[in-house]
């Protein structure tokens, strides 16, 4: 068949197309998104993420941030991932439970003694499996990051025991793991999401909330509380996620790059707290917070009631299996 005047002229069209698309093909910026500054244990993550990939991948990679909750708050955000909007997040557990509702077992309150004993148990073969659910709910889960132990803070009175935090108006996470525990210290747990909180405390909505050190110092909670009381009640996980629309489409070398992309996040959030729990103490005390240690055995007796109701919700046998873990 003769061929057109117009059929070259679509061919050349076609042919000028394919080759100047092929540039914007070769590199791809992914959207990363995260609920805190770029001064924080998230930020540390992101930007270690964001160095890994681009380093192994030639640039092929790029990370943009979208720190501050700029994309919505954490359920809003893993929303995104499922849906496509979002290419990779760093999110707490206190989100995720609301789609992977295994991961809640890490919120249990005092089931970690310190931050080796928690590292220890996510690296392991029951944080493995853990990450391993998450494909399951439509998401992919790279790598366990850290916030630290959470502590509490409020503007009404120093906390030292269990009856000096009862009837304190606590801003707490979206999960339920955490509010059965503070309301059986005769909390008034106020479930808030994180952009709202600051607006809150300037109002006097809320008393107080509670946060690993790595947020209380890189949100300035000083400037808005008076007391932090030291009860390191619950260990907080990070974990580094990815939409599975990104990441099923990779090769598998590129799948291995983005793997060590996501413990070179979670290496850097580690650092991150390590650091803080030592400097963010002196760092808060000299904005003019009174910091204080609290009586720790009083308050974990106080929630041995909740425990059973754990043992219920995720196996005896998995939430002791934790807890003994040398």
């Amino acid at each position: 068949m003769r061929t057109t005047w117009f059929s070259k002229c679509l061919m050349a069209v076609s042919i000028a197309g394919v080759f100047a698309a092929a540039p914007a093909m070769a590199d791809t910026t992914l959207k990363m998104a995260y609920a805190l500054s770029t001064n924080s244990h998230y930020g540390a993550g992101a930007d270690a993420f964001s160095k890994s990939l681009e380093n192994s991948t030639g640039g092929q990679f790029k990370v943009q941030q979208f720190a501050n909750s700029a994309l919505g708050g954490e359920r809003e955000v893993i929303e995104g991932l499922q849906l496509g909007t979002i290419d990779a997040a760093i999110v707490s557990t206190g989100a995720t439970l609301n789609f992977v509702p295994k991961t809640g077992v890490f919120d249990i309150p005092f089931l970690f003694r310190d931050l080796a004993h928690a590292r220890k148990v996510l690296d392991g073969d029951i944080g493995q499996k853990m990450l391993a659910e998450f494909p399951k709910r439509g998401l992919v889960a790279l790598a366990w990051g850290e916030q630290g132990f959470r502590q509490l803070t409020n503007n009404v009175r120093p906390v030292v025991t269990p009856a000096d935090a009862k009837g304190l108006k606590i801003r707490t996470t979206e999960n339920p793991i955490h509010i059965a525990a503070f309301r059986q210290l005769g909390v008034l747990a106020t479930p808030m999401a994180w952009p709202e909180v600051a607006t809150a405390l300037q109002q006097g909505t809320i008393d107080g909330q509670e946060n690993p050190m790595s947020v209380i110092v890189s949100a300035k909670l000083p400037q808005l509380q008076k007391y932090l009381s030291l009860t390191a009640h619950v260990y907080g996980p990070a974990l580094v996620l990815m939409a599975p629309g990104v990441y099923d489409g990779l090769s598998d070398a590129d799948k291995a790059k983005f793997k060590t992309a996501g413990h070179d996040a979670a290496i850097a959030m580690r650092g991150y707290v390590d650091a803080i729990e030592t400097s963010g103490l002196e760092e808060v005390k000299k904005q003019g917070m009174q910091v204080n240690t609290v009586d720790h055995a009083a308050f974990v007796k106080a929630v041995e009631p909740v425990y059973p109701q754990y043992y219920k919700q995720f196996g005896k046998e998995l939430v002791e299996s934790i807890r003994d873990t040398k």
